[in-house]
């Protein structure tokens, strides 16, 4: 799908996401769909044009999933082509990045998902060697609670990542995600399947 052309540069597209961002805490009307892709990618494009560069310190805390598109997601010709959507509130994700004390590098990365009362989180380690704004992690660790009670906390191992070699590995070995605009108040980045998402910052109560 075809949708408008990207805005013109890194400002623009950052002001179009911030509104949504504003938007979903209740303030005004929530900018369309198609407005938010092509800012995400006039955004991913002036990123890596310029360079830009963010330490794992920006992306501490707790995030939760507000948009996301889908790896068609792209520029054609200065024209965004491709869908996103905004994240129902009926099922929130949250995204949590902790790096390892002062490290610049290292940390855990969690990933949560509610149902109701349900609540299932996944946790294992990261790394962020500074190229590229690329963060890799594997899950290693799984939790499932039912109305505050705990009825799963062991281990979930599905990839590559083993706890007692994951740090052999390179990012490309791993699954990642590729930030291209972190701020106070949302990051955006596109994963290695190619979707993109923006999450927002929410309080830290852990």
């Amino acid at each position: 799908m075809t949708t408008n052309l990207v805005p013109t540069d890194m400002t623009t597209a950052q002001a179009m996401i911030a509104q949504a961002i504003v938007a979903l805490r209740g303030q005004g009307d929530r900018p369309p769909a198609a407005a938010v892709v092509a800012a995400l990618l006039q955004a991913e494009k002036a990123a890596k044009q310029q360079h830009v560069t963010y330490a794992l310190d920006q992306l501490a805390g707790t995030w939760q999933l507000v948009f996301t598109a889908p790896r068609s997601a792209h520029q054609k010709a200065g024209v965004a082509q491709g869908k996103g959507f905004y994240v129902p509130r009926f099922a929130p994700a949250q995204i949590s990045f902790r790096p390892d004390g002062d490290s610049l590098q290292t940390g855990t990365i969690g990933n949560q998902i509610q149902f109701g009362a349900a609540v299932f989180k996944l946790t294992g380690p990261l790394k962020y060697p500074g190229k590229k704004n690329l963060l890799g992690f594997d899950f290693t660790q799984a939790t499932f609670t039912l109305f505050g009670q705990t009825l799963y906390d062991g281990k979930f191992q599905t990839g590559k990542a083993k706890p007692d070699h994951f740090d052999q590995l390179k990012v490309a070995q791993l699954p990642f995600f590729a930030f291209f605009l972190v701020t106070d108040e949302f990051v955006a980045a596109r994963g290695r399947g190619g979707g993109l998402a923006i999450w927002m910052r929410q309080p830290d109560r852990e």
